[in-house]
């Protein structure tokens, strides 16, 4: 059940085992075949297709993604951090951390593109419940 790895891309975490030591009390492992971050000079733009073309995100998630692009909340030094934690620590290399922030802002771009393109409303769906400061599940 292994997709090829496309040119530069990470089709890798599509992999995936079951485990069936104890009979039908089988379950699905995940695997990452070491590279879970891909190249960090290569970035898969073909992930961006569905954004692109559904041009649809949730507040939640983009309010997410704005506040991870901040210096002060900035995503590749939150990930150091956590990373720190971990017995095999570092983890990433810096060039690593620093594709995690590019291809952030990549992201933020399309979205923007989107907006512009749709308009706010059309794009950004509120996914907040307007009667009590929590987030919905619903879909």
């Amino acid at each position: 059940n292994e997709m090829s790895e496309s040119e530069g891309g990470n089709m890798d975490r599509h992999h995936y085992e079951t485990f069936e030591k104890f009979g039908n009390e089988t379950f699905i492992i995940h695997l990452d075949n070491g590279r879970g971050f891909g190249k960090y000079s290569h970035d898969e733009l073909s992930i961006l297709v569905p954004l692109n073309q559904c041009c649809r995100i949730r507040k939640s998630t983009y309010l997410r993604l704005q506040l991870l692009a901040k210096e002060e909340y900035k995503l590749s030094l939150l990930m150091k951090e956590s990373l720190l934690k971990d017995k095999v620590a570092p983890i990433l290399y810096q060039p690593h951390l620093e594709a995690m922030d590019r291809r952030l802002r990549i992201v933020l771009k399309a979205v923007s593109d989107c907006i512009e393109k749709d308009g706010y409303d059309n794009v950004v769906e509120n996914d907040f419940n307007t009667d009590v400061n929590t987030v919905t599940t619903e879909r």
